[in-house]
């Protein structure tokens, strides 16, 4: 059973959309569950301004992966989003089922991964990027590269 904030949160996304403007963009695709979530940041000053994500997957991973971590993310320095955990999504969700905790865990990965790939732009040196910020071997992590004019 999903809590109110679940299903909330499922039924009116936020900030969904790609942004063909973005200044980092991350990938992380789920091969056992057919998941995956795009999430593009827009920054200036180093603060996340605008955040928006594509997802494909269930319930929780629209919810968690997508909407709560953009919540959690905009208005944020990028060392703050990069802090965000598993636990602060699940908190901000009011709970998740035990068997799909793991969808928060792929809206953390790839929200680090957008933030790592605006930092590699930029040629920004963030000893809290990891890039093996997920134990599942099943998760296929990748940051996408944009040609910056």
């Amino acid at each position: 059973m999903y809590s109110e904030k679940v299903v909330e949160h499922f039924d009116c996304p936020q900030n969904v959309g790609s942004m063909p403007d973005a200044d980092g963009v991350g990938t992380v695709e789920d091969l056992n569950n057919g998941g995956a979530l795009t999430i593009y940041v827009k920054v200036q000053f180093r603060i996340i301004t605008e955040i928006s994500f594509l997802a494909v997957g269930c319930t929780a991973s629209v919810a968690a992966t997508g909407s709560v971590i953009n919540v959690l993310a905009k208005g944020k320095s990028i060392d703050e989003a990069m802090k965000i955990s598993v636990q602060d999504v699940i908190n901000s969700l009011k709970g998740l089922p035990e068997d799909k905790q793991y969808c928060s865990n792929l809206g953390v990965a790839v929200l680090r991964k957008a933030i790592g790939n605006y930092s590699e732009k930029r040629g920004i040196y963030s000893s809290q990027i990891d890039h093996n910020i997920t134990s599942k071997p099943s998760l296929k992590v990748r940051a996408h590269r944009q040609k910056i004019v």
